[in-house]
């Protein structure tokens, strides 16, 4: 049960992006259009759910017995970095048109705080190893989940030709941005 709950609690609850307000950068960013918004959502999903994993291991295996708990931050970059560095060479290889629409957003997961957000909420919440995977997954599925929901809003809105010039663009984007995390605070009670 506390698996499920964990894994609403990221998705829709306490979703990094409408909820806590992190990896703002890429969300805005990266949502013009939905197919670069989904690769965006993948890849994500792929390293903040790895990096939940070897975060644990990091914090417990090295960090806790050696007695240098300090070095968290610091330890949790740096796995982020290199996973990010293997997500970026899988991505050039398989798909250079995913690669080449993700531009300098790809490379910007490292310092994505949502990543480094998902690691350091499952230390503070003292989550097992599963807990830890589970809660990095449903963090990025939510983040999934919002960019491609704005995405989809941005091509419909830039296919308005209705829209008041001064609207266009960003301002209508965060506009937009801002309806869907009041609309993602109706799940707040979801959950006790």
């Amino acid at each position: 049960m506390k698996i499920f709950t964990i894994l609403i609690s990221g998705i829709l609850i306490n979703n990094f992006v409408m909820s806590r307000f992190l990896g703002i950068c890429s969300f805005l960013g990266v949502s013009k259009k939905t197919e670069t918004a989904t690769g965006m959502g993948l890849a994500v999903t792929f390293v903040m759910g790895l990096a939940s994993l070897m975060a644990y291991l990091v914090y417990n295996l090295i960090l806790v017995p050696l007695h240098i708990e300090y070095l968290y931050n610091i330890a949790f970059i740096l796995v982020i970095a290199a996973l990010v560095q293997f997500v970026e060479m899988v991505i050039k290889k398989k798909s250079p048109s995913l690669y080449k629409a993700l531009g300098i957003y790809l490379p910007l997961i490292t310092t994505n705080c949502a990543v480094l957000g998902a690691a350091i909420i499952n230390m503070n919440e003292k989550y097992n190893l599963i807990e830890s995977v589970v809660n990095g997954v449903a963090a990025a599925l939510g983040y999934f989940l919002a960019i491609v929901l704005l995405a989809g809003l941005r091509e419909r809105i830039d296919s308005n030709p209705n829209l008041p010039e001064a609207l266009k663009g960003f301002p209508i984007t965060l506009i937009s941005a801002g309806l869907m995390s009041l609309a993602f605070l109706g799940f707040q009670g979801l959950i006790h």
